[in-house]
Order: structure tokens, then C-alpha cells, then sequence
């Protein structure tokens, strides 16, 4: 049993370089709290300490690590974040114009963005076609679908 603590050191050290190394491709502070908390476990076993003494070092440092540094650090870590929209959060809001007759089975509009989607009223809407050139809304993307409502409609909401 002697040894196992005498030459605990290298399987800390493995763990440190396992753990940051993973933690350098997700970037998530969860590996890197265990890595900071296999330091601790090789520091401990410097002084002597038995292999499970070591060990429960470890455990309890990357916890409280994990609970107390993690979070300002992901906020930190997420702060300078781009703050445009993109993809169909991008699509969402966007103004249209109807570029063939709109149902609530579908037509096709043309968005501000200058691409034509092919489109169908909300649900939400009584009106039954929209004619067109007439001026529609985006409130939500269906898969490849555009779910519109028209501008007058959604004024008025």
C-alpha cells in the first residue's frame, strides 16, 4: 500500500493533463475545476498523505470549486458574447412582402433580407388570404416555412 502512495503522484499528474486538455476543447470550467482540484490531491500527497486521503483533497476541492469559481468565471467567460441575432432568431420580427397570394395553406413572401420563403398565415389570424404586395410580419419559422401574420393585423395586437 506503500507504493500506491509513494507514486500517486504520476496518476495526478495524468489527471491534471487529461483534464486540461479536455477542458482546452470544451471550455465549459468543469474540467478545469478538476484539474485545479487534482492539484490540490498532488499537493496533499507531497506531505504524505495515504492515496485516499489524497483523493477525498481532490473531491472536495473541485466541488467547491465547481459551486464557487465555475459561475463568475462562465459569466465572465460569456460576457463579451455577440450580441447579434442570427439564423431564424435573425428571421423572427423581420418585415415581408407577399410575392404570390397567402393562405393559410401557403404562398411565398419576400423578406427584408431579400430572400423569398415560402410562407403561411399564423393561426392566429382570421384573415383568410393576403394579397399580393401586401406588407407581412414574421412571428415564427416552421421548419422551411415562414409563419406570418400581416403588418395591420400585428399593429393592432
Amino acid at each position: 500500500m506503500d507504493v500506491l502512495t509513494e507514486y500517486a503522484w504520476i496518476a495526478w499528474i495524468v489527471l491534471i493533463l487529461a483534464f486540461a486538455t479536455i477542458e482546452v476543447f470544451t471550455l465549459e470550467m468543469t474540467f478545469l475545476m478538476l484539474a485545479l482540484g487534482s492539484v490540490a490531491g498532488l499537493v496533499s500527497g507531497a506531505f504524505g498523505i495515504p492515496w485516499w486521503a489524497q483523493f477525498l483533497v481532490a473531491a472536495i476541492v473541485a466541488v467547491v470549486l465547481i459551486f464557487t469559481l465555475r459561475p463568475p468565471l462562465l459569466r465572465r467567460l460569456r460576457r463579451g458574447g455577440d450580441p447579434a441575432r442570427s439564423n431564424i432568431d435573425a428571421l423572427i420580427g423581420a418585415d415581408g412582402a407577399v410575392v404570390s397570394t397567402l393562405t393559410q395553406a401557403g404562398g411565398q413572401v419576400r423578406l427584408q433580407n431579400g430572400e423569398t420563403w415560402t410562407a403561411r398565415l399564423s393561426p392566429i389570424t382570421e384573415q383568410r388570404d393576403v394579397a399580393v404586395g401586401e406588407k407581412v410580419l414574421v412571428t415564427g419559422i416552421d421548419g422551411a416555412t415562414a409563419v406570418v401574420v400581416p403588418v395591420e393585423r400585428s399593429a393592432a395586437s
